[in-house]
């Protein structure tokens, strides 16, 4: 969708309106709303004449810039005069010579409605850009626009106008969102602030004093009296309760009173319970007299309780406006149009309407007055069909479902809760809206309860045993609480709390379990609750006796559960030892790892301290037992790994009797320490033990950054059995960096050069050292990181930023690049030249430049094979034409615009911008096109190492989003060659379908559908990808969904792909390739072999240890998981 700045919305759709409104009677309803008159006067200061000029206008544009608001815009617009005069004359016609005159302008006729635009955009030519002006402009509400007419003799009513919209902008100049505040003039909104709806009903401080609100029974009264018939139910009462009041019974009443269902008992004089308890009334006589108390003596009390909440009739004469912001509408203040006068967010678009229009009091309120019956018809049937789909879309998106674990149905045993009967029967699927309240949740388990009541239950202790309890439990208490299941059942965490707040707000996630209870105890047992006493399970290996006396010599496995805030302690009496050893094993399977044995002073530590979770095993074991019932069972592991050497290699290039040494090391060794060894074994000299360090070697032989002498092996991350060299040079101390840097951006194996610097220096001050030490000289180089696939990365842009702050590490690796990098938010981007072989790449240089092959660094190009000329989907030859410096601000159009400045440029004729097509270099190729002539060059996300190569074209071209352009060729009968190719331009707004690209080409050739073949060409591989039709080979609809889509693999079609056609009329056969493609093919079976035949000659010669200079095969980055999602990008 195309974006239109909103004044040229507004008049695209006054045009569209006229156009659909002709030859109706509303033909001039927008000329008859809208339209206005401006008159332009020229008067002579020597004969009076005046000379007039009428304007038609439909909007008024006025100017912000140096002005104060709206009025005084008007004024200089059609008040003051601009005198003719000294060196700028005026020739009137009358006078027939130049005099002194006088030009003003006024208004003419004036529409009803009238629309203002404020010029806030304008472009500031010193800096040669453009802003938008963020100053103070004030418009009024109403406004007199008498003193600006021309006709001033009629009632100022006449002159009087409403504001009743303003459109506001939210940006800069480049780029926004739009919203409007639009007046209600016929009160059709629902306008109520938030505040006022969170209000409840009554207030306190409304009540004529706190005896009133504390006493329960005036209360309940009062509540009973507002119902039909003074009847309520029951679990409706405690609700109806909290919103008059605005606290609930438990809070206020319960403590002093005891529960509400009772309190209705103990006041039997006053209320009727129904026989099953479920409904409340008040007695007649207590009704009357309730009643005439109230009436008399607590006035006011009824008059809160009844009133209506705040709304629409209080302020009847009250403006209500709206701000509607895309699908979201809320009311706001007058007052609030005062915050758009200025800022980043301002008004842009004002409209006033005419005081004396006034709508009837009959469509106040009222939307559907004098809309026709038709119209009526249509517009209610479709609002009850959007009705239902807005409450399946809520009920879709808001209801949740919620497990209900009733107390009566579990039992505590063994540290956490469990069913009595079983998991299925004990627990209750309550689907539930996310947006009700705690409260609500709570009333909807009380109807659940009351019919669970009349439900065949099972017997425990009695037949009656189990719906009494229920029954006691539901006229107690009732707690709800988040639980979780866990190893060891079920367990209680938090409480929820607050049943004014929505279950959203409390963060009740779906499929959450709620467990009803009192709060205190199930079936008598006093129940732990929340995370801290989370239960454990465990497995206890603990010593089997036959008596007190003997003890068997073998272990028993049993699972056990603790509380996880336990001491540890706590298993000696759990299980009767009164003293003995514990060992613990945090894997969960016994005999994979080291046993770890607790000290005695650590057995007051609680199980979490310890770090034990679900699974961990527990060894008791009696403290003069020397032998370990482990090792008795061959269940023992030992702590000793296998390998507990290092290998050190002596790479000082001193003489030495030993090449490299095994050095017993474990993983808490200091790296000093085997260092000094090393040096020792190696018999060098004693030197080194002061001026040397270890440096780890990599599989490829590669030497890493040198490790501090103070770290251990752990710290270091060394594993046993790793190959470190003993080299020159001290390690880097802890505030320094080891750093590795290299010259240019393609990195060769054993060329990277290493440098000490402080981790406090600046990027500049290290680009100088690295500069010195590499023999450079200048100032225009910069700074890169080497990324993770050992290229080139982002530049280091801020030179005065220390080497720390930007996260630098020792190990990583900088190059050195030549050339100075772009201010912030610029681009300096390279600039080929691109001209495909074809039909309609006919462009020629000043210099009548046919074929552009050139042999110089500046050009890329594919070989050639003669044996096939007309194989022009191979080739591809890029010139490089020099860089452009440009801001991301600017648009596709401002670079093409300026390319065209570049020296090598001046060698095409090339008309304007509109003939040149921009591709990103990707590969040395034509990459992604970049089709949107005005889209800013931020939006296509290019980033700093972008190359642009642009295409000639012999006419101008508008490609869609919904368009791709692609290459074809058509195959020459008879031979294996192809045509020159030709673009084709791909409309595929009816989907990414195979039967749609071949009607395409066949409709482009002129040729029948089902007599051609079609292929992709995939120039890597040397390979044609043949383009079936789906729709004749695939039956299944699943399979075909799936695969019917060229985006998608093996294909994944884009812009500038190659498209071979096959004439089936001239030529039945399945081959696509040519002979270069055999030819292609063949290098590349060469080339792989080489590189096999080269991989081995390196293995075989890297038995020697290689030096820090020779490594034998290029880095690799360290391997890790990666998943990237790709989309269609253009």
């Amino acid at each position: 969708m195309r974006q239109h700045d909103v004044q040229e919305l507004n008049r695209i759709l006054f045009s569209a309106l006229e156009t659909s409104l002709v030859g109706t009677s509303g033909h001039d309803l927008i000329n008859r709303l809208y339209h206005g008159t401006i008159v332009n006067q020229i008067v002579c200061k020597e004969c009076k004449n005046v000379s007039e000029k009428q304007e038609d206008f439909l909007d008024l544009t006025v100017a912000v810039r140096n002005v104060s608001g709206l009025g005084d815009a008007l004024w200089d617009m059609y008040v003051e005069e601009e005198v003719f005069d000294s060196d700028n004359l005026y020739h009137c016609g009358t006078c027939d010579r130049l005099v002194k005159a006088a030009k003003s302008a006024k208004l003419r006729k004036l529409p009803p409605f009238l629309t203002f635009s404020l010029l806030r955009f304008n472009f500031d030519f010193v800096k040669c850009e453009r802003y938008k002006e963020t100053s103070c402009y004030t418009f009024p509400l109403r406004i007199n626009l008498k003193p600006f007419c021309e006709q001033s003799e009629l009632d100022d009513l006449e002159y009087m106008y409403d504001l009743f919209s303003v459109i506001i902008h939210k940006g800069g100049c480049y780029g926004g969102h739009y919203h409007v505040y639009i007046k209600d003039v016929d009160h059709l909104g629902n306008w109520q602030f938030q505040e006022d709806k969170s209000n409840p009903d009554v207030n306190l401080e409304d009540l004529r004093n706190e005896e009133e609100l504390d006493d329960p029974l005036m209360i309940l009264k009062a509540v009973l009296l507002q119902e039909e018939s003074n009847l309520i139910p029951v679990d409706q009462l405690g609700q109806k309760l909290l919103k008059k009041i605005g606290i609930s019974w438990n809070k206020k009443y319960r403590k002093q009173y005891g529960p509400l269902r009772k309190f209705l008992q103990l006041h039997s004089q006053i209320f009727l319970l129904s026989s099953d308890d479920s409904t409340v009334s008040l007695l007649k006589d207590c009704s009357l007299q309730a009643e005439s108390d109230i009436r008399g003596n607590d006035q006011q009390l009824l008059k809160t309780l009844t009133s209506e909440p705040p709304g629409l009739n209080d302020r009847p004469f009250c403006p209500h406006w709206f701000d509607i912001n895309d699908s979201r509408v809320q009311p706001i203040k007058e007052k609030d149009i005062e915050q758009q006068f200025q800022g980043k967010e301002s008004a842009y678009m004002l409209f006033y309407r005419k005081s004396q229009l006034q709508r009837p009091p009959e469509a106040r309120a009222n939307p559907r007055y004098r809309v026709p019956c038709h119209l009526l018809n249509e517009m209610d049937a479709a609002n009850i069909e959007l009705h239902i789909k807005r409450a399946e879309c809520d009920s879709t998106n808001n209801n949740f479902e919620l497990h209900l674990h009733l107390s009566p149905h579990y039992h505590f045993f063994n540290g956490a809760l469990h069913p009595v009967v079983s998991q299925t029967e004990s627990m209750w699927d309550l689907t539930f809206d996310k947006r009700k309240t705690l409260g609500d949740l709570r009333q909807s388990i009380f109807q659940l309860l009351r019919k669970i009541l009349h439900l065949p239950l099972p017997k425990r202790d009695g037949p009656d045993a189990l719906p009494s309890l229920l029954l006691e439990f539901w006229e107690g208490d009732m707690v709800l609480s988040v639980a979780k299941f866990v190893p060891a059942g079920l367990h209680v965490y938090q409480t929820l709390d607050g049943d004014h707040l929505t279950l959203c707000e409390i963060e009740i996630a779906d499929g959450e379990d709620i467990f009803v209870w009192n709060g205190v105890e199930v079936g008598g047992i006093q129940i732990p609750a929340g995370s801290d006493c989370e239960p454990l399970l465990l497995n206890v290996l603990h010593p089997a006796t036959s008596n007190e006396e003997e003890e068997c010599q073998q272990l028993i496995d049993s699972p056990h559960v603790f509380p996880s805030n336990a001491e540890i302690g706590s298993v000696f009496t759990a299980f009767a030892i009164p003293d003995g050893v514990i060992l613990v094993n945090k894997t969960e399977s016994v005999g994979e790892e080291s046993w770890i044995t607790i000290p005695k002073e650590d057995l007051k530590k609680t199980f979490r301290e310890q770090g034990l979770r679900n699974g961990s095993s527990i060894l008791i074991q009696d403290s003069n037992d020397g032998n370990s019932l482990l090792t008795k069972q061959g269940k023992w592991i030992t702590s000793v790994n296998e390998i507990d050497w290092l290998q050190v290699k002596n790479l000082c290039q001193l003489d030495a009797e030993e090449e490299q040494v095994k050095i017993s090391a474990t993983l808490n060794t200091v790296v000093f320490d085997i260092r000094i060894k090393a040096v020792k074994e190696l018999k060098l000299m004693k030197e080194l033990a002061e001026d040397s360090c270890l440096r780890p070697i990599d599989r490829n032989g590669k030497l890493l950054c040198p490790v501090p002498d103070n770290y251990t092996l752990k710290e270091a991350e060394l594993k046993m059995g790793s190959s470190l060299g003993l080299c020159p040079g001290k390690a880097p101390t802890s505030s320094q960096l080891f750093l590795f840097f290299a010259v240019g951006s393609d990195v060769q194996p054993g060329t990277e050069m290493e440098i000490i610097v402080e981790e406090t220096i600046s990027v500049r001050d290290c680009l100088k050292v690295m500069l010195e030490k590499s023999g450079l000289s200048g100032d225009a180089w910069h700074l890169r990181k080497m990324d993770w696939c050992y290229e080139a990365g982002e530049a280091l842009r801020e030179e005065d930023a220390a080497l720390k702050e930007l996260m630098l590490c020792s190990g990583d690796t900088l190059l050195l690049i030549e050339g100075k990098l772009p201010p912030l938010g610029f681009l300096k981007v390279p600039i080929w030249w691109y001209q495909p072989r074809g039909p309609l790449h006919r462009w020629k240089s000043h210099q009548d430049q046919t074929d552009c092959t050139f042999s110089q660094g500046g050009v890329w190009r594919a070989d050639s094979i003669q044996d096939a000329p007309s194989d022009a989907h191979t080739e591809v030859s890029l010139r490089y034409l020099g860089d452009v410096e440009i801001s991301e601000d600017a648009t596709l159009g401002e670079l093409k615009s300026q390319a065209m400045t570049l020296p090598s440029f001046s060698e095409f004729s090339i008309p304007s911008p509109a003939f040149l097509r921009a591709w990103t270099v990707e590969s040395k190729r034509p990459g992604r096109l970049l089709r949107a002539h005005y889209q800013q060059l931020r939006e296509y996300k290019l980033g700093q190492r972008t190359e642009i190569c642009l295409e000639p074209l012999q006419k101008e071209e508008n490609l869609g989003p919904q368009h791709v352009l692609l290459r074809t060729q058509m195959r020459l009968p008879g031979k294996r060659a192809y045509a020159l190719p030709v673009d084709l331009v791909w409309d595929t707004a009816r989907g990414w379908t195979a039967g749609s690209l071949r009607h395409r080409v066949a409709d482009f050739y002129s040729l029948p559908v089902e007599k051609i073949e079609i292929a992709k060409y995939l120039p890597e591989k040397f390979e044609w990808l043949p383009i079936p039709s789906w729709n004749q080979q695939i039956t299944k609809r699943k399979k075909k969904k799936k695969q019917d889509n060229l985006q998608g693999a093996p294909y994944h079609l884009k812009d500038g792909d190659t498209i071979g056609i096959k004439n089936l009329l001239v030529e039945d056969d399945d081959d696509f390739s040519t002979v270069r493609d055999d030819i292609g093919r063949e290098k590349q079976k060469e080339f792989a072999l080489g590189k096999k035949k080269s991989q081995e000659a390196l293995r075989v010669r890297s038995g020697d240890v290689p030096s820090g200079a020779e490594t034998p095969a290029r880095p690799r980055g360290p391997e890790a998981s990666l998943s990237i999602h790709v989309g269609s990008f253009r």
